[in-house]
């Protein structure tokens, strides 16, 4: 894609940023209409026996999500299984090649540089992943896991200074410098996500994708890793993309949260917006699924239970991609792609039903077609 029409600090030109947090604040990760599809071929045995025409196959996986990620803060991902949160992560840090679109970081566009130039910005860049035994190999001690990408940056002087960065890592993230020699079968779930975690600090980066951190443990332990990584953003100074289907989890660390669906994002606002307010059908469906502590509250409460099934990437619905499960959807709906819009101060949507002088949509009786509206400051198309 070309870099015309972008600016040193790889903001595109025309295109109004996503969102500041603060006045005058500049994103650290600015991402413009990044795609990733996967091709998966097409025809079947027979076709190829007998050279007949076949249809290839694509998976959208991530479809055009354009949003800036800023100093110091926590955007939350949320959404379904399936709707492209992890594939956005990695394709961020080019673990998974995007098939168009730009990612800029600290005006660099990532999603472009050669491998010799991208490995230049990987210290500043790192992954934290869901399996944390999976993610470690299990033929590397502790010391050896943590003290690699030490190595690799070259960021110690001699065995000595390196081995002290490891003890001082394990620390850090709570783990005792006297299991330095242990393999990873050798510790809980728990620690083995606190080793991924070190190795992560390992390079001193500024944004971290956490994809999944905390799914694959006890709950006892995933509030102890989420307390681990809210203190040490404090004291690093990181930015956190954390990526999650855990509503509770996302409302306890974000300071914004991003609602995807099917390869788009379809809502965008700060966390606690998001949840005492949310604008999008599939939002409210999903913060309804989240239960409440308080067993009189909760039993009182409605939850909202969408028809059907989320469609296939391969073949996504045209227009509005909710719009199949949606119980507010008119005529319009399968027609017109809604752009992910301003409707409230700082809170954005992508439904051609809401519109700035009338945000609430159950206003709106479903099925009732009140024609299309200004959709506000459209900030992605």
């Amino acid at each position: 894609m070309s870099t015309q029409g972008i600016d040193q600090t790889g903001a595109a030109a025309g295109m109004p940023p996503t969102l500041f947090p603060a006045e005058g604040a500049q994103p650290l990760i600015e991402i413009r209409e990044l795609k990733v599809h996967f091709d998966l071929g097409g025809g079947t045995f027979l076709d190829k026996l007998t050279g007949g025409s076949a249809v290839r196959r694509v998976v959208k996986a991530v479809d055009g999500v354009s949003i800036d990620i800023f100093p110091g803060e926590t955007l939350g991902l949320v959404g379904e299984s399936g709707c492209g949160k992890s594939t956005l992560g990695r394709a961020l840090l080019r673990l998974t090649e995007p098939t168009g679109g730009q990612v800029f970081f600290r005006g660099a566009d990532l999603a472009h540089l050669s491998q010799r130039e991208l490995r230049r910005h990987r210290r500043h860049l790192q992954m934290i992943f869901q399996d944390p035994y999976a993610s470690l190999n299990p033929r590397m001690t502790v010391g050896q896991i943590i003290g690699e990408p030490v190595d690799t940056f070259g960021l110690a002087q001699g065995r000595r200074e390196r081995g002290e960065r490891v003890r001082e890592l394990m620390e850090t993230v709570g783990l005792s410098p006297r299991f330095i020699k242990r393999y990873p079968h050798e510790f809980s779930g728990g620690q083995r996500q606190r080793i991924g975690i070190a190795r992560a600090l390992a390079v001193d980066p500024d944004f971290i994708v956490a994809d999944e951190p905390i799914s694959a443990l006890d709950v006892s332990i995933q509030a102890q890793i989420m307390n681990l990584m809210e203190r040490l953003q404090q004291e690093r100074n990181l930015t956190y993309l954390f990526i999650s289907h855990d509503l509770r989890a996302i409302r306890h660390v974000s300071d914004r949260v991003a609602v995807m669906y099917l390869g788009k994002l379809v809502e965008v606002a700060e966390a606690k917006t998001i949840y005492d307010d949310p604008l999008m059908p599939y939002t409210r469906a999903l913060i309804s699924a989240v239960p409440v502590p308080d067993p009189e509250v909760e039993a009182g409460r409605q939850r909202i239970v969408l028809q059907g099934d989320v469609p296939s990437p391969i073949d996504p619905p045209s227009g509005c991609r909710f719009h199949t499960r949606c119980p507010y959807a008119i005529r319009e709906c399968k027609e017109v792609v809604p752009p992910l819009a301003e409707i409230k101060p700082n809170h954005f949507a992508a439904c051609i039903r809401i519109s700035p002088d009338q945000p609430d949509i159950e206003r709106v009786a479903p099925g009732d077609a009140p024609g299309l509206r200004n959709p506000g400051r459209i900030i992605a198309q």
